[in-house]
């Protein structure tokens, strides 16, 4: 919970022993010009079940696994964890590539279960005299291959790290649109991710335009300025779209 404060500026309550957290808390954590929502959930232990925990991580692009890396058993602890969501048919997985995830949750045959990439923050840190070597030997006791980052929420190391991870892994793509003439809306991009199409944009700026759409000029590092492009040209990070219906 103070991470997530320290993240978001939530008002999430947090207290020097375990399961403080009864709701979810969700917060906007800033990176550069857009937001990503990230929701505080109780913890996951054996001993303080959540019925509803599974429900609240369905609709969620990822997650990101809190670990005390300063606890005796913080490899018992994440191993129980992570079973207790494989229960509920929630797979934490190292893979963030959607292609790859989708294969894994293909290869399970279980067409409700769940596999969602995650980032496991290896917390507080700051009460371990050599970081590096506790997190190599808790990433091999535990045996995960997820992706690990050292933070610490009570000083804040570790925790700039965590936007960009969010927006590289995630694919993240701001666009930028504006009106024949006029000069680009640079205050609020539409976010998309990467794959999407000039098409996808239409559609997020009004259902209408989507349908009525002939073509589209965009400025941004994959071409030259005001290149004319169709509905179907994949956006990247920065352009600019100027759409015409």
């Amino acid at each position: 919970s103070l991470l997530h404060a320290r993240l978001t500026a939530s008002h999430a309550h947090d207290a020097p022993y375990p399961f403080t957290t009864q709701f979810p808390e969700p917060g906007m954590m800033p990176f550069e010009d857009i937001h990503f929502q990230l929701v505080d959930l109780p913890a996951v232990s054996p001993e303080h079940p959540v019925p509803w925990l599974a429900s609240a991580l369905q609709m969620a692009d990822a997650a990101l696994l809190v670990v005390d890396l300063a606890a005796p058993s913080c490899v018992d602890d994440v191993l129980a964890a992570l079973a207790l969501l494989r229960e509920r048919r929630v797979t934490l997985t190292a893979h963030w590539d959607p292609p790859a995830a989708a294969g894994e949750a293909a290869a399970d045959g279980d067409p409700f279960a769940r596999y969602l990439p995650a980032l496991l923050l290896a917390n507080k840190v700051d009460e371990i005299a050599d970081p590096a070597a506790e997190l190599e030997a808790f990433r091999e006791l535990s045996g995960l291959a997820l992706p690990m980052l050292p933070v610490s929420a009570a000083t804040g190391r570790g925790l700039a790290a965590i936007g960009p991870w969010l927006f590289r892994e995630l694919g993240v793509v701001r666009v930028y649109t504006k009106l024949p003439g006029k000069p680009a809306d640079r205050e609020r991009p539409f976010t998309l991710h990467r794959g999407q199409t000039v098409r996808d944009v239409a559609r997020l700026v009004h259902k209408d335009l989507e349908r009525s759409l002939r073509f589209a000029r965009v400025t941004g590092h994959a071409g030259f300025d005001n290149q004319q492009v169709g509905p179907e040209h994949p956006v990247a990070d920065g352009d600019v779209i100027e759409l015409h219906g």
